[in-house]
């Protein structure tokens, strides 16, 4: 019944000339009217040639320490949060970061532990160990109201930190939004594949975006990941929400993005795909598309905020 009710709520807004489609579960003013009035040209704000910052470290008793960069702006904040082994010197996390200089909003992109620049041991991570980084940068670096930005995994996260903070939390902005993605990939493995992992206690989970070609995944985080699940139940999320994501991808199907938004209890949410994007959705009309999903964003919150 679930799936009849999402039909019923759910509508399309086709953009094709720009190559995605919104799906709107909410109402309220979304992007269809954004993209409408935006030109078609490549966002100024993409700079060709970037001013370094330091890497400032976020000191934490009986944590490891996180490496951050912080911009010191306008409300609402925005917050990026990396995908799996993913550093916050990617692609997305620096387009945003000119985004929000162009608008002087404050910004935070951040490693996690075990991770780039920030303490720990990777072997030792869990899902849990990383929503405690994502709440650490929250509660100790970011000064009031925050849109959180998540990318693959960081959209899992962000769900978890919507929950655990939802007075600070203002927004969501998921980019091929991972969520349970881990567990659910395990779980579709053949019983002998699994009992094999569970004895050897790592899986080795291919991956095109390794240089190895695999992701090594300790038995003991897959586990632990179960008890962060999320779509076996309702989500108490209730900000706008915006799912992007890739038709293209091959690493989390663009049909999870539609669960989480049947999941959430809010009622304010867009799903937008893009038809030929793939997992990462780094190209430039991925960033434009995301940046101008925050713009939207920004402006619906500011007669709140301000």
């Amino acid at each position: 019944m679930a799936g009849v009710g999402l039909a019923a709520a759910a509508s399309w807004v086709p953009c094709r000339r720009r190559g995605w489609a919104v799906v709107s579960f909410g109402f309220h003013r979304g992007l269809s009217a954004l993209l409408a009035r935006k030109p078609e040209r490549a966002p100024w704000w993409l700079a060709a040639c970037r001013q370094k910052t330091s890497v400032s470290f976020l000191s934490r008793p009986d944590l490891p320490n996180l490496a951050y960069k912080k911009l010191k702006g306008k409300s609402p904040g925005i917050i990026f949060i990396p995908g799996y082994i993913s550093t916050m010197n990617g692609t997305k996390a620096l387009a945003i970061e000119d985004f929000c200089k162009s608008l002087g909003h404050a910004y935070i992109r951040f490693d996690y532990s075990g991770i780039g620049n920030s303490d720990g041991n990777l072997k030792e991570c869990t899902v849990g160990k990383w929503r405690k980084d994502v709440l650490s940068i929250i509660d100790e670096l970011a000064e009031g109201p925050q849109i959180l930005v998540g990318s693959s995994l960081g959209g899992w996260l962000m769900l978890h930190a919507a929950i655990a903070r939802p007075q600070k939390v203002v927004a969501l902005v998921g980019i091929a939004t991972a969520v349970d993605g881990l567990v659910t990939q395990f779980n579709q493995l053949p019983v002998e594949t699994k009992k094999d992992i569970e004895m050897k206690g790592v899986w080795a989970m291919p991956s095109k975006y390794s240089e190895e070609g695999v992701y090594r995944i300790q038995y003991s985080v897959i586990k632990e990941a179960e008890h962060h699940c999320l779509l076996h139940s309702p989500i108490p999320v209730n900000c706008p929400i915006r799912l992007l994501h890739g038709m293209k991808d091959d690493v989390i199907p663009w049909h999870t993005s539609v669960q989480v938004a049947d999941r959430v209890v809010s009622k304010d949410v867009d799903v937008i795909l893009r038809k030929d994007s793939d997992h990462r959705m780094k190209e430039k009309a991925d960033l434009q598309l995301l940046v101008y999903t925050i713009d939207d964003l920004i402006d619906k919150l500011s007669t709140v905020i301000n």
